[in-house]
């Protein structure tokens, strides 16, 4: 039986490709591993069935063959070390690209979350733009120093690994605005993430579950 993941059965993102289920997905695809989807309602979310899955009522989860698994991270891990595709064979080299998977999940998209959200949630405060300016401030510092260890390759560290994967992920979010634009490295990077064939396969079947709402 194929693995089966969960995603919105009504994504807040509207199609973009922004959900957490989106690199699970492209990992997925990348290794060439056939998969199911279980839609979710933002009341199953919640549901004891689902918090079983994931204890903080989230998606994505990831079943298959009795493991249970949440956490794009976690999951996108599994897949790496368990098929070839994602991960080098040489162990320093593979070392490496599972410490880029961490950089982009720790050290990248916390600050370029909070600059996504912050506008949402606290759009009524009066200081929302000195936090705002403040926010931008630590995610230009965080490309800059990304753009720098970039520098004029195609990917973080030789091939195309999961730590490309999830750092095009992250940085995905910050698509259209001047502060991507601002590291035309980065921006190159990012196409060149979904340029990638698995990336549009994945991107389609997420966008999908979309148009048929």
């Amino acid at each position: 039986m194929p693995p089966t993941i969960t995603a919105f059965r009504q994504s807040p993102d509207r199609g973009r490709g922004l959900a957490r289920d989106m690199p699970v997905r492209w990992a997925l695809e990348e290794v060439g591993q056939a998969y199911d989807v279980r839609l979710v309602s933002f009341a199953a979310l919640k549901e004891p069935t689902h918090r079983a899955l994931q204890p903080f009522g989230q998606i994505p989860t990831y079943e298959e063959d009795g493991l249970v698994l949440f956490e794009s991270g976690a999951i996108v891990l599994h897949l790496a070390q368990t098929r070839a595709g994602l991960l080098p064979a040489d162990p320093a080299a593979r070392a490496r690209a599972i410490g880029w998977m961490f950089a982009a999940l720790n050290t990248v998209e916390p600050v370029v979350w909070d600059y996504d959200m912050t506008p949402m949630f606290e759009r009524d405060k009066p200081w929302l733009d000195a936090r705002m300016a403040m926010l931008a401030a630590r995610v230009d510092a965080r490309l800059r120093d990304l753009a720098a260890r970039l520098g004029d390759a195609s990917w973080l560290d030789g091939p195309f690994s999961a730590g490309d994967l999830m750092m095009v992920s992250v940085l995905r979010r910050l698509g259209g605005s001047d502060l991507l634009a601002a590291h035309p490295r980065l921006v190159g990077y990012v196409a060149r993430g979904e340029a990638r064939p698995a990336f549009a396969r994945a991107f389609a079947a997420q966008r999908a579950v979309f148009e048929a709402q």
